[in-house]
């Protein structure tokens, strides 16, 4: 089972993400730990995509799209995985799509996290606080909430039409929101 965790920064897709792989035994495939890991590591890819992080804007397919593969070519991921933060854009669902179809596989269900701006805001502030992270400063949220709407809102409506999308409703207790998509994709 290979599931979408889709929502502006901020709206708890790490949170529940990490709690889904943990109750299904899948891996989750997350691009931000996957990039800030190479960050930390100062390789010439994590330099690269520094430079894009710093500034809230989106690290670039041909950098993130190898990863992903390298990561679908795990044994664990042979069943199905969670994604978190990839696909984020039309272009990138497709290659999503392709790449799951060449193995005979799909997206089973896209989830995505509604949670108010405000909010969203409040979080990243907090979580900025907490974790020191270079990306959640108060313009770098600014931007990344505007490249979410322009660039990953759309893929709304094309999950929307293919039937594999739940609205999550992202403003509650952890638990609350585990047990909601626990209902939603039954398991």
């Amino acid at each position: 089972m290979f599931i979408l965790l889709l929502g502006a920064p901020g709206s708890g897709k790490g949170t529940q993400g990490k709690i889904l792989a943990e109750r299904m035994g899948l891996p989750k495939i997350t691009t931000g730990d996957i990039l800030r890991a190479a960050v930390q590591a100062g390789s010439d890819l994590g330099r690269e995509a520094k430079k894009f992080m710093d500034e809230g804007k989106l690290v670039p397919d041909s950098v993130v799209l190898g990863l992903i593969k390298t990561e679908l070519d795990k044994p664990e991921a042979k069943e199905g995985a969670i994604f978190d933060g990839f696909p984020r854009t039309a272009a990138q669902a497709q290659l999503v799509d392709q790449t799951l179809g060449e193995r005979g596989q799909r997206l089973s269900h896209v989830l995505l996290f509604d949670v108010p701006e405000e909010e969203l805001i409040r979080r990243m502030r907090a979580r900025a606080a907490q974790e020191r992270r270079s990306d959640d400063t108060p313009e770098a949220i600014k931007t990344r909430l505007q490249v979410y709407q322009r660039d990953t809102a759309p893929l709304v409506a094309h999950y929307a039409q293919r039937g594999v999308m739940h609205r999550v409703p992202g403003a509650g207790t952890i638990e609350d929101i585990a047990t909601e998509i626990k209902r939603l994709i039954g398991r």
